[in-house]
């Protein structure tokens, strides 16, 4: 059956929730769906909205509210629940969503009473969803908290115990930085595996597109002080990519204590992550501070088989920012330990100027 999955992709033919209410699931059939996509010629995203939705300001947008006690999961004495975006403002496309249980997915179709839309207006009722979060207990026993979003592009962020959202990491990366222009592959699709009762992780598994590749991108999550995203990425080029970035991570610095130059600002500093750290192959631990750069940097550190690489927020305390507000002292670090033998490469660090 992942045959006929991977046949819905064909040129012209998008994932839709009306193609099938049940299909066979298993570990390799969004790895054959990405491989049949990457095989045919690239078809951008069902991006298509009203024009009402498509020109919502980011303050009307921020007025679209899901309606927590129509969560997925909600009620079924399950350690996770999902919760969904709507599509409108800068997040125009179609993202489509499946649940996988006993073996089987089920097409996720979107319901306008799920949502409060505010200043929005409420037009048709097939729009669809740009993305969703997962919820779970990971601050208190007998609460919910939102643990992990993937909304826009290929971006998903996530938190840990005490945490709030910060930097960003990415399914994939392409071309970034080079001079003819990034190249951001999107999600397309995601299925959420029902979770076991008393289990500590769910399993999301996104199907990846760009110009260049395909890909499908299975995540094993699992909440707590630290939490852990294992993730395997199998990609199909449709032509040579001179620059793929794996395991990519985006973050913003604006200034620090000791890089106040030309910030009129109360404020110490103001960053989402201090610097990247690195663990080499050969068990050297480097650091490199962020800074703001006056024009694009672009810094390379080669070596083979990296025992782990990210960027990290050092400054932990509420006085090292002064922010009432935007508390960067609770903003996470992100840290990958690469799975077995990565080869020769270099963990690139790219800083783009900003005011």
């Amino acid at each position: 059956m992942a045959g006929a999955l991977a046949a819905g992709l064909a040129p012209g033919v998008g994932l839709r929730a009306a193609d099938a209410d049940a299909m066979p699931f298993d570990a390799q059939t969004v790895r054959t769906m990405a491989r049949a996509l990457g095989a045919a010629a690239f078809q951008p995203p069902d991006a298509a909205l009203p024009d009402a939705l498509a020109k919502l300001t980011y303050d009307a947008y921020r007025t679209v509210r899901f309606d927590p006690a129509q969560s997925l999961w909600r009620g079924a004495g399950l350690p996770f629940e999902a919760q969904f975006f709507h599509r409108g403002f800068l997040y125009a496309n179609r993202v489509q969503l499946y649940e996988v249980a006993g073996g089987q997915a089920r097409a996720l179709r979107y319901r306008p009473e799920q949502f409060d839309l505010g200043a929005a207006p409420r037009i048709g009722d097939d729009l669809g969803y740009a993305g969703f979060r997962l919820h779970g207990a990971i601050n208190r026993a007998d609460t919910v908290d939102e643990i992990a979003v993937f909304l826009g592009a290929s971006y998903f962020r996530a938190v840990g115990k005490g945490l709030l959202y910060g930097l960003s990491a990415r399914g994939l990366s392409i071309k970034t930085a080079d001079p003819g222009g990034e190249e951001f592959p999107a999600f397309k699709a995601f299925w959420l595996e029902r979770p076991q009762p008393g289990t500590r992780g769910i399993v999301v598994t996104g199907l990846l597109d760009s110009p260049s590749a395909a890909a499908a991108m299975r995540l094993s999550i699992r909440p707590g002080e630290d939490t852990v995203f294992d993730v395997e990425l199998t990609l199909f080029p449709r032509e040579d990519i001179a620059q793929a970035g794996i395991a990519t991570m985006t973050s913003m610095f604006l200034f620090n204590a000791l890089d106040h130059e030309g910030a009129d600002d109360y404020r110490r500093a103001v960053h989402d992550s201090s610097g990247l750290m690195m663990l080499t192959g050969r068990g050297e631990a480097l650091w490199r501070p962020v800074t703001n750069p006056q024009t694009l940097q672009v810094s390379q550190f080669a070596d083979a088989s990296p025992r782990g690489f990210g960027l990290m927020q050092r400054a932990r305390a509420l006085g090292d920012f002064e922010d009432l507000e935007a508390r960067y002292d609770k903003r996470p670090s992100l840290w990958v330990e690469p799975i077995g033998d990565w080869g020769e490469g270099v963990v690139q660090l790219v800083e783009i100027p900003t005011k």
